[in-house]
């Protein structure tokens, strides 16, 4: 009996259910159906988290089928994937059958982890909610105690010290320098690749300001043509559109008196932007076929992985709502602008893995920490959480070795500017593992020389000679 996630893919395609299967099979258990009758026969005896149905199938279309699970099984996070991109199937399905995700064809298998991680955290999300409000019904004393403990815990979770980083790492001022501007109410601007923690630090942001009492809301902007994206922000009424079957409530007005985060604002269309920007100048929302407007009092936190400054400059955005949103710009390095987070980032990914696994790890051999020390990271925090969350799945010892890394995880290019590949000389490859290994190590100990010699078996001479060697100099 695995304790893993349950998530049901209804697919008439058999490769693609394999698909799927393949991407999904180390995180989640995975069922299949080919029809929607299949489907339902599986929910009636297994408990399931999520669903991922295609939009396309003999007998009832996705949308239709998820209308119905809807209304028979509310539990379910619900998830559409298709080949098409008919608006009105998309308008169909949010307004419907309360999809949370659109993915279309071909999806990225990274991309599509991510979104099944989300509505598996959704679904708890909402079932702890459930026996909140079970709670919440015996007295307004334990209405008061159950919400001041809920506002604990997150607060806690996003205070910004879980925001881990070494001590010469450049992640550290961003830090300190968001913990400061929290309490002020002026818009925040984060750039940085895509897996660099943009989300993390708006949360800790929101949650260490005055607006913490105050709802959190997310919306991707990159994901939903204009229409929707207006629908999902500002609401609609009843008739607004085809498919606006009831009226809306939109996340501007969700949010009010806290903070909305829009993530991957560079995506949206000239059109969006001069509409995003007239909410923003007045602190004002109007519906989509409604005729009065509405006061909202929202902090705007927005994200890209884009140069906005450049954007600006090639006139693909408003440079006038470019300075209502970076009022307080960040920029978030990437992974491999920060090695020495590595081994602090690692040790902690495997702490939560391991225990979300119920599978007890010691922690890696110096081979793995070196590689993975190495290696770049073009996927950032995200791709890195991925390979530990691979190498525990994969791992039969309670200790994680190089045999566990992925292909090009194995194959790191050095970062310490040795060549690679078939050019290096075996001297050269002992030295970019030896290099790995002395800064993993550096990092874990912030710098106490004394004890990185020991844990080596180097003597303090011996290890200032190597620092000497691969020039490894303490940042101030």
């Amino acid at each position: 009996m695995t304790d893993l996630p349950i998530v049901l893919v209804v697919d008439d395609e058999v490769r693609s259910q394999e698909a799927l299967r393949r991407v999904l099979g180390e995180d989640f258990e995975v069922l299949t159906a080919s029809n929607a009758s299949e489907a339902e026969s599986l929910l009636e005896s297994e408990m399931v988290h999520a669903i991922m149905c295609d939009q396309r199938m003999p007998g009832r279309p996705g949308v239709e089928f998820l209308k119905t699970v809807r209304a028979r099984w509310p539990d379910p996070v619900r998830m559409i994937i298709s080949g098409y991109t008919d608006s009105d199937d998309i308008i169909a399905g949010v307004n419907e059958a309360g999809i949370y995700k659109y993915i279309t064809k071909p999806w990225d298998p990274a991309e599509l982890l991510t979104a099944v991680h989300g509505a598996v955290t959704l679904y708890r999300l909402q079932r702890e909610n459930e026996s909140a409000s079970i709670e919440m019904k015996l007295t307004p004393s334990t209405l008061r105690r159950v919400v001041a403990r809920k506002k604990r815990v997150l607060r806690n979770c996003h205070h910004f010290d879980r925001i881990l980083h070494a001590e010469n790492s450049p992640l550290r001022e961003i830090r300190d320098l968001a913990a400061k501007i929290s309490a002020y109410d002026i818009s925040v601007l984060i750039t940085g690749e895509s897996g660099t923690g943009k989300e993390l630090l708006a949360r800790a942001i929101h949650y260490n300001s005055d607006r913490a009492e105050k709802p959190f809301v997310v919306e991707n902007c990159g994901a939903l043509p204009d229409q929707l994206l207006e629908s999902e922000l500002f609401g609609c009424k009843k008739g607004a559109f085809t498919g606006a079957y009831e009226d809306r409530i939109g996340l501007f007005e969700q949010a009010n008196g806290g903070t909305i985060f829009l993530d991957e604002i560079g995506e949206t269309s000239a059109a969006f932007q001069v509409k995003l920007l007239r909410v923003l100048q007045e602190g004002e929302i109007r519906p989509l076929g409604a005729r009065l407007t509405r006061r909202v009092d929202v902090r705007v936190i927005s994200a890209t992985n884009r140069d906005l400054v450049e954007e600006v400059r090639e006139g693909r955005f408003r440079q006038d709502l470019y300075y209502r949103l970076a009022a307080f710009p960040i920029h978030l390095p990437s992974l491999r602008e920060r090695p020495m987070d590595i081994p602090l980032l690692a040790e902690s990914l495997l702490r939560e893995t391991s225990h979300s696994f119920g599978k007890p790890i010691s922690g890696f051999t110096r081979g793995a920490l070196a590689r993975l020390c190495t290696y770049e990271w073009p996927g950032n925090v995200r791709e890195l959480q991925n390979e530990i969350q691979r190498m525990v799945a994969l791992a039969d010892d309670d200790a994680l070795g190089e045999e566990l890394l992925s292909e090009q995880t194995r194959g790191a290019k050095p970062t310490n500017g040795a060549s690679d590949g078939g050019n290096r000389t075996l001297r050269e490859q002992v030295e970019s593992l030896e290099h790995g290994i002395i800064r993993g190590a550096l990092a874990r100990h912030r710098w106490n020389i004394s004890r990185v010699a020991e844990e080596l078996g180097l003597s303090r001479v011996g290890l200032r000679g190597k620092l000497q060697r691969y020039g490894l100099e303490r940042e101030n």
